[in-house]
């Protein structure tokens, strides 16, 4: 693995057991990107884009699930920025970890923006109402979760963990 190009992002090999795991391995050695951590502010999109895109260019993902990771990544990020942080009149950081494993790559981000689980929201239903004034709501979380191929929320140590997991296709 080649992460020198990268002038902001650094990564190592270890052994699996003695990461933190993002997601359970059977074993073996796992790639594991530093972490990066960004104010929660919508200026630090273009950082959070440029990690996925990184760690899904080192997972050897090809364009169409790596932009598909992007997108579901960007939309949470978005909504943890806007709600969870400015519309409750909170500041904090978004951390992001990525994993990259012979199977998998799991983007995790962490923040302690309000609790939100992406899991308990629907889409609203204004199918009655005329397109001007419907208010589509949680439409990108759920297209968030069509362009994985899993996707976990946890609320742990006062925390929300979202984790993104993409297949590799190609083994390098």
């Amino acid at each position: 693995m080649n992460c020198e190009k990268f002038n902001k992002l650094h990564c190592s090999i270890l052994p699996v057991s003695r990461l933190y795991p993002l997601s359970p391995f059977a074993g073996g050695i796992v790639s594991f990107m530093h972490r990066l951590i960004v104010p929660g502010k919508l200026d630090s999109l273009s950082q959070i884009a440029e990690y996925v895109l990184v760690a899904a260019a080192e997972a050897a993902l090809d364009q169409k699930a790596s932009y598909g990771l992007y997108l579901a990544v960007d939309e949470i990020a978005i909504n943890i920025i806007i709600h969870g942080y400015e519309e409750s009149g909170r500041e904090g950081d978004l951390e992001l970890r990525a994993e990259i494993s012979d199977r998998n790559l799991t983007i995790m981000i962490e923040d302690t923006a309000v609790t939100y689980d992406p899991f308990e929201r629907s889409l609203t239903d204004d199918s009655d109402k005329h397109p001007h004034e419907k208010k589509i709501r949680g439409f990108g979380v759920y297209l968030a979760m069509q362009n994985v191929d899993e996707f976990a929320y946890e609320w742990l140590e006062n925390r929300n963990r979202n984790i993104f997991t993409v297949h590799r296709t190609s083994h390098s």
